[in-house]
């Protein structure tokens, strides 16, 4: 069945006979095109941009026409939606008041709201960690507090209650947290749940005041690597798969999704480089990677162990290496740092021990150039120079232990 679409534009009409319960549950999951689908009797079906689709009643309340939002499709049926509007229909009929109706009646609590709103939000998600993340901390704090309050009803006092347990322990996961409430109860009052001023809004006055101090990630002191590497490659305890993964990620600079979920479509072993999809970036570009001879030689020997796409694969056929692998390899080597410090170890012997200009350091990091001017006008990635930076690096890792290598940009 197709839809009647109404224009975007709220108000417009099509000129013909009215709709009449016109939307299919399969249409309502289907469809994608942005725009507001007439069920019939002002019922309508409204899609967003980001594909978010919830369902809307054009009705006249208080003596002007509205737009109620009935709520998301993830929450509310086809058929719960048609029952919500032709009872709302009634009592304007009756001449009562619908917007305080509405609102006495169909106010969701926190968790509901909370969940409404992640997946609203799934198609914008960077990845499915990302959206896991996201509901988690709420699930793990706000809701036992206050998960069954009607968003309503939440005060900066439910609030204290989330966080003050959390704020000077966990204060990057307590931020996080009021963020993501910040967001739901802002949701809550644009459909309507909720009058008056964000309750997030003005709490850290409430909160103990932290110290502004930047907790960089723990790195290993880039003399060390060469070390940390031959005892990696040579530690059975690790698998195979986890050993190869960690040094490409050490050779290559990256940052640990961008490794875990490597896929060999990804590789140009004629060109020998690496092209990380923009999905999988920080930055929301793509990223060329120059593959070093080692890198190769790691692929080499992924490849006597690949059973699908992904380059370091898990035991679990058809999944990837899990997040905390590399964590994992590091306990059991008994070191403290982290496998994302690999970065600014890499950072620190550039900047030590090699001529290579800034820029240059910077791409291979695939960090974004700060100056707006200079990133407006910057087109190439300096590609054939990080590939001499990457083979010196690699030069410099595999170094025996008594070699010094020092390396210089050719000019």
């Amino acid at each position: 069945m197709v839809a009647f679409l109404l224009h975007q534009e709220k108000g417009m009409k099509k000129k013909g006979p009215h709709p009449h319960k016109r939307l299919t549950d399969v249409f309502v999951r289907k469809v994608k095109q942005p725009g507001y689908y007439a069920d019939g009797a002002g019922l309508y079906l409204r899609v967003d941009e980001n594909r978010a689709k919830r369902w809307e009643l054009n009705i006249v309340a208080n003596g002007k026409r509205r737009y109620l939002g009935l709520g998301s499709i993830n929450s509310v049926t086809l058929a719960e939606a048609r029952e919500e509007a032709q009872r709302l229909r009634g009592v304007r009929q009756r001449r009562g008041d619908v917007l305080a109706e509405r609102k006495k009646s169909k106010v969701p609590t926190f968790e509901e709201a909370a969940r409404t709103v992640h997946e609203d939000n799934k198609p914008t998600w960077k990845n499915a960690q990302h959206g896991r993340q996201w509901i988690g901390a709420l699930s793990n704090h706000a809701f036992p507090v206050m998960g069954q309050r009607r968003v309503d009803e939440v005060t900066q006092a439910d609030l204290l209650k989330v966080l003050s347990p959390i704020w000077v322990v966990k204060h990057e996961t307590a931020a996080r947290v009021l963020q993501r409430m910040h967001v739901v109860l802002t949701w809550a009052k644009a459909s309507g749940f909720r009058s008056g001023d964000n309750p997030c809004d003005g709490i850290r006055a409430a909160l103990p005041k932290m110290r502004r101090e930047v907790e960089h990630l723990k790195a290993m002191p880039y003399a060390q690597v060469p070390a940390f590497v031959r005892e990696l490659r040579n530690h059975a305890a690790i698998g195979l798969s986890v050993r190869l993964a960690f040094e490409f990620l050490i050779l290559n600079f990256s940052r640990t999704g961008e490794v875990l979920l490597a896929q060999w479509s990804e590789i140009d072993t004629d060109t020998a480089t690496w092209v990380v999809p923009k999905e999988r970036m920080k930055m929301g570009k793509e990223h060329r990677i120059p593959l070093s001879g080692r890198c190769l030689e790691i692929l080499d020997q992924a490849r006597a162990i690949a059973h699908d796409q992904h380059i370091f694969p898990s035991a679990r056929p058809g999944k990837p290496l899990g997040d905390g692998v590399f964590l994992a390899a590091l306990r059991r080597l008994c070191v403290k740092v982290t496998a994302h410090g690999y970065r600014s170890s890499g950072r620190d012997w550039m900047s030590e021990r090699t001529h290579f200009a800034r820029e240059v350091c910077e791409f291979a990091l695939a960090h974004a150039i700060e100056d707006k001017v200079e990133a407006a006008y910057r087109r190439g990635d300096l590609f054939d120079k990080r590939r001499q930076l990457m083979d010196g690096w690699t030069a410099f890792v595999n170094a025996a232990p008594a070699e010094v290598i020092a390396i210089h940009a050719t000019r």
